[in-house]
């Protein structure tokens, strides 16, 4: 019975331990207003922004993780910063350090402002009719929205940051206050109009 009691204590244990606790030690977690009821689902707040890849086992678990670290995650995908998590992880800290001086406001609020401007709500597929293929306009299903908003993010930031004197944390942080502001000039924002009108053209 002991060994079962201590089982059963130790995950809300494990729950009761991240209450209060702040991402990268500064930035709280609790209190962050969604207004796209749509992809709040799927816009995870956690302080934990490294979780080792426990959500590797099923398909659509990566929703469980925290949106920060998938955007950590998402930056790492280029030919320069694959598998540097610690870099990585640095450079959206800083990032997220300029925003709060920048804009005055909590860094994990202007993420979430900044993937819910960035994702598209349409977009086109190709269907084949006799040979001929067609271009047809398909609404975006939530999960995808947020996918798609965290890779426009991060390309506007290696756009903004290869070859150039921008640093990648500068990078970061204007591309993430453009989006949050809903700025058509910001890339990802740009992206996502893009993409919208070429799916309106195919209704």
């Amino acid at each position: 019975m002991s060994a079962e009691s201590e089982s059963d204590d130790t995950p809300e244990e494990s729950e009761e331990s991240t209450i209060g606790a702040k991402l990268f030690g500064e930035y709280a977690t609790d209190g962050i207003e969604f207004s796209d009821p749509s992809t709040e689902r799927y816009v995870t707040i956690t302080p934990i922004a490294h979780t080792m890849g426990r959500h590797t086992g099923k398909q659509f678990d990566k929703s469980e993780i925290s949106i920060v670290e998938r955007l950590i995650n998402r930056l790492m995908q280029t030919d320069e910063n694959t598998g540097k998590k610690q870099q990585t992880t640095r450079i959206v800290r800083e990032a997220f350090a300029i925003i709060e001086s920048r804009a005055d406001e909590n860094p994990i609020q202007v993420l979430v402002g900044a993937v819910e401007n960035a994702a598209p709500r349409e977009e086109t597929v190709r269907l084949k009719y006799g040979g001929i293929s067609v271009p047809k306009a398909v609404d975006i299903s939530p999960q995808r929205r947020v996918d798609q908003a965290l890779k426009f993010i991060a390309e506007g930031v290696y756009k903004d940051a290869f070859k150039t004197t921008t640093d990648a944390e500068d990078a970061l942080a204007r591309q993430l206050i453009g989006a949050a502001d809903d700025d058509v000039d910001t890339y990802a924002v740009n992206q996502k109009e893009e993409k919208e009108r070429v799916a309106a053209a195919a209704r």
